[in-house]
């Protein structure tokens, strides 16, 4: 397992990626330890993104899958939503949504 940050949308956010012995078959197993608020994040911090799940393929490389989640944090897909709530927020009241945002962020920069 390898922990690195990730950095996104003004915020540095730490992320677990561990690898099985079926990779590159199988993708990598990838979550967010630093908190999170985004709609396509699962409170446990793992990811919905069609890359890690049913779109996975073999020519993916670790810079393709980070590459993915920094798009996915600044251009979030409230149809396909793991949070509930901040997909809510980000399709009805984007100030809000915002603003939970922000907050999450401004942890983001004084976190380990």
């Amino acid at each position: 397992m390898s922990a690195l940050y990730l950095s996104g949308c003004s915020g540095t956010f730490k992320l677990t990626l561990q690898f099985s012995e079926e990779y590159p078959n199988k993708p990598p197993t990838v979550r967010f330890v630093s908190r999170m608020f985004h709609p396509n994040i699962y409170a446990d911090g793992s990811i919905c993104l069609d890359i890690l799940q049913n779109q996975w393929s073999p020519i993916y490389d670790v810079a393709a899958i980070l590459t993915s989640i920094q798009s996915l944090l600044c251009d979030p897909n409230p149809n396909s939503p793991a949070n509930s709530e901040a997909a809510r927020l980000f399709s009805e009241n984007k100030r809000e949504y915002n603003r939970r945002v922000r907050e999450v962020v401004e942890q983001s920069w004084t976190a380990d």
